[in-house]
């Protein structure tokens, strides 16, 4: 590898997932601050909600800073295949036009957003073998088997003129993942060996002490829960899960069960997996219908919708809106999943309207259904053990796991450890890592099939608009700036009663309007204030309100 020149600097810029669970996005730039060559790690989304962004499907982030430099960018590498490392890919690869690496199974996933996209054949995307190695520019990358919630998970060393970088990506230590490698330790220990300068971590457990626990432990309790149910049984997990879909339906087998996958992602990750040599003894699947048939106790369902969301295959079931599946009393929902903060609202309003129609549900708060794809504390320990860096980036988390994360390298020895925000520029450099710049880090949103930028507002209005609803007022003005009839007055979401009261306020304010001293713009602004004000009294909110004047 080349010798770096005096005015080389090898930095880490996070446009998302550092602060925050989801979307995430990490930017290596290598070179002088003029010139410098980047790689992205991972290029993920978050899911908005309707509380904080109605209307707003998918939310990814803003990376304008990079595309401006997009003839600089070497390609994107993606860690594995969760949708907040690669959700945003075929969203975003238009503004960076690079080559996209990763394994097969990640590929295949990859490959899928792209063609619903109509971007195949136009994106270079490039499947690595395991345990693989690629230049890019000043950047060698080697991918290193771990464990996680989904096949093919890896850490990246990242070796560089100046240093060697470990981005662990997600991962845990699972000596029985059932599906897939093991973490390889002695990859690991041969990179603490070799030195590293920085190791970049998953911070997600770090406030839980202990070990995030084994899949095959999940295998066998799961078995052995589902032999006491006698209705029928619905279980939704993560659908990227592999191992855990295949624990749930060898679980099904064993207790004389026919399974069914209800939701499109379902049906789109056991392909995946099927084709990739995984699940290559999974059992037989019947269709909706078929099941339908079948007597109670010799069903399961294994639907998307863990987290509530709206869309999901679950969250319909509740609703009564699948016609095929239905669930009632003596029927029990099983949630083999963790709450993903910021999700409380939704998973608790879905549990409310399964019991509401007679369903019990099980769930890791009472039983051993599900063990998380993260480190916890131990687990952090050993990775510092085997990497034995100069620098902790913790990244992957919110604020305050990111802090019990630096606060844990601290503990161990790690020369430093610093928290990093999105947008933050961190030199990397032996002996010292710093901030030395910052950068815009906006959001932008997939609101139905239009991206727009987070600070366009269309959230904001919206919120504003299910709060205090919306008066639409429209004035008739004749040719000589006269009022010519009677205001239109139309209120959305505003209680009965407010209504006569904004009315006689506007008529007010229309009669006292003399088109010889008021011009259009203060007629419009005076019946809006107007409008607002008597709304306020009447209520104690302010609707959002327009105005707009017709001349005749």
């Amino acid at each position: 590898m080349a010798s770096p020149s005096r005015d080389d600097e090898l930095v880490l810029l996070p446009l998302g997932g550092a602060g925050e669970i989801g979307m995430n996005f990490n930017a290596y730039g290598f070179g002088p601050p003029d010139n410098r060559k980047w790689i992205v790690v991972d290029c993920g989304v978050l899911f908005g909600r309707e509380s904080a962004t109605p209307g707003v499907d998918v939310i990814m982030p803003d990376i304008s800073y990079l595309a401006e430099q997009r003839a600089d960018v070497l390609g994107i590498v993606a860690t594995h295949a969760h949708e907040d490392h690669i959700g945003a890919i075929h969203y975003l690869w238009p503004m960076l036009r690079c080559p996209v690496y990763a394994t097969p199974f990640t590929a295949r996933l990859i490959a899928g957003k792209l063609e619903e996209a109509n971007l195949t054949g136009k994106v270079r995307l490039n499947a690595v073998p395991l345990h693989g190695k690629l230049r890019l520019g000043p950047f060698g990358i080697e991918f290193v088997s771990i464990t996680h919630s989904i096949p093919e998970p890896n850490a990246l060393a990242i070796r560089t003129p100046l240093g060697l970088v470990v981005h662990t990506g997600d991962w845990k230590i699972d000596p029985e993942p059932l599906v897939g490698e093991t973490t390889d330790a002695n990859a690991l220990q041969k990179l603490g060996d070799e030195g590293v300068l920085a190791t970049v971590c998953d911070s997600t457990n770090a406030l839980v002490a202990g070990e995030s626990g084994s899949e095959a432990t999940v295998r066998d309790a799961l078995s052995k829960l589902i032999g006491t149910l006698t209705g029928r049984v619905a279980v939704t997990a993560f659908a990227s899960n592999i191992a855990r879909l295949d624990s749930i339906a060898r679980a099904a087998c064993a207790n004389g069960r026919e399974i069914v996958l209800v939701g499109r992602a379902m049906h789109k990750l056991v392909a995946a997996a099927r084709d990739s040599g995984y699940l290559a003894d999974f059992p037989r699947v019947l269709d909706e219908e078929e099941a339908a048939q079948l007597p109670p106790r010799h069903v399961l369902y294994l639907c998307t919708g863990s987290q509530g969301e709206m869309r999901a295959a679950l969250t319909r079931i509740a609703a009564d809106e699948n016609p095929n599946v239905k669930l009632g009393p003596g029927d029990t929902v099983i949630f083999s999943s963790r709450i993903i903060p910021g999700n409380e609202l939704a998973i608790y309003a879905l549990h409310n309207k399964l019991a509401s129609i007679g369903v019990e549900i099980l769930s890791a708060d009472d039983h051993f259904v599900h063990v998380s794809g993260h480190p916890a504390r131990d687990e952090l320990a050993q990775m510092y053990r085997w990497t034995r860096p100069q620098i902790a980036v913790p990244v992957h988390g919110e604020l305050r796991h990111m802090t019990a994360h630096a606060r844990l390298a601290r503990s161990l020895q790690v020369p430093q450890a610093v928290n990093v925000e999105n947008g933050q520029m961190l030199r990397l450099a032996p002996g010292r890592a710093q901030v030395i710049d910052e950068t815009p880090a906006g959001r932008i949103h997939l609101d139905g099939r239009v991206l727009v930028s987070e600070g366009v507002g269309l959230t904001r209005v919206r919120r504003s608009l299910s709060f205090a609803g919306m008066i639409a007022i429209t004035l008739v003005l004749d040719g000589k700036g006269r009022v010519a009839a009677d205001p239109a007055i139309v209120l959305e979401g505003i209680p009965e009663p407010v209504h006569e009261a904004v009315r006689t306020a506007v008529e007010g304010a229309v009669k006292r309007y003399d088109s010889r001293r008021d011009d259009e713009e203060r007629l419009r602004e005076t019946v809006r204030r107007t409008a607002r004000a008597a709304a306020d009294g009447a209520w104690g909110k302010k609707p959002v309100t327009r105005v707009e004047v017709v001349w005749v």
